[in-house]
């Protein structure tokens, strides 16, 4: 089983769009979109959704994620997964590390864990 991946909000729409593209098997939805979070939707409320939906979240958000990790985590809650883009790749760098990343990870292999991409 592939890893299935929600958008946030405010990363680039290439992101979705090209995935979807090059890779139709991995799901991907975006926040916003029927049936996911609204967008401004508080970062908690999206990390219950996707602990609830069995999605991992990519974001650009490198300050404040870490905090809502670690409070998601103190209500012995859990996540899938946070992948934070890297400023410093391409867009198509980026986004051939979430393929990787989504064909060729374990179910639970992220779980309750940040990612800084590129993949360790």
């Amino acid at each position: 089983m592939s890893l299935q991946y929600l958008i946030d909000e405010n990363v680039n729409p290439l992101y979705p769009k090209q995935i979807r593209r090059k890779e139709p098997s991995i799901i991907i939805k975006v926040v916003g979109e029927p049936e996911t979070p609204a967008k401004s939707t508080l970062d908690p409320e999206i990390l219950y959704w996707c602990e609830e939906n069995n999605f991992v979240l990519v974001t650009n958000n490198r300050s404040s994620m870490p905090v809502h990790l670690t409070d998601h985590l103190a209500e012995n809650c859990h996540v899938p997964g946070i992948f934070i883009l890297n400023p410093n790749l391409s867009i198509g760098e980026n986004l051939e590390e979430l393929i990787l990343a989504a064909l060729a990870s374990e179910a639970d292999e992220y779980l309750d864990r940040i990612v800084y991409l590129p993949l360790p």
